[in-house]
């Protein structure tokens, strides 16, 4: 566990902070919401991404070498990846109440390339077998082609802040719990728990 810092301290609901999980949330996730400054100007893109826990302290990115944001990012930028993981929907009989079930992760790194060709199909074989658990390289699926290498980056986002919140429960409305209020409260839920 990476301990809290000023920048990731949870301020707002700080009983839900969750920093022991961050590392089981960056594992289940599929997509990474990518920030970074680009020309002077906030960016965020999706990416799917690896983490490994035998890595902890590093996430992998991939897309095409002719990608704006791939050509940024191996220059060695500060970037900020969000991965969150969406367990129910909390309808309440109060509108201001509403709300959803999450967990969710926040890390902070500087991101660069892997250059190196065995190191990048590694990544990308690993990446594959955390999307697509049990397909075996050079029998489900070929390894990629030096020209596949070629035209891919491999970013590698060194981690050296995270913080990890979540949200579980019923509503918190004045009157979600009075079964003779009018409306209807409960959780719509999105995973198996």
């Amino acid at each position: 566990m990476i301990p809290p810092t000023e920048r990731t301290r949870i301020r707002r609901h700080p009983e839900r902070a969750v920093p022991d999980e961050v590392e089981q949330i960056l594992t289940d996730g599929a997509v990474g919401h990518v920030g970074f400054i680009d020309d002077g100007l906030p960016c965020v893109m999706p990416f799917s991404y690896h983490y490994d826990r035998s890595r902890r302290n590093q996430m992998y990115l991939h897309g095409s070498t002719g990608s704006r944001a791939m050509k940024l990012l191996a220059t060695g930028v500060s970037v900020c990846v969000t991965v969150t993981l969406l367990d129910g929907l909390v309808y309440s009989r109060k509108a201001m109440n509403h709300s959803m079930n999450y967990r969710g992760a926040v890390v902070f790194g500087t991101a660069r390339e892997v250059a190196d060709q065995p190191t990048k199909a590694r990544i990308l074989d690993a990446m594959v077998q955390s999307y697509f658990p049990g397909r075996t390289l050079g029998h489900d699926y070929y390894p990629p082609s030096l020209a596949d290498l070629a035209a891919t980056t491999v970013i590698e986002v060194q981690i050296d802040e995270w913080s990890g919140k979540a949200r579980r429960g019923g509503p918190s409305g004045p009157d979600d719990n009075s079964l003779d209020a009018p409306g209807s409260a409960g959780v719509i839920e999105l995973r198996e728990a």
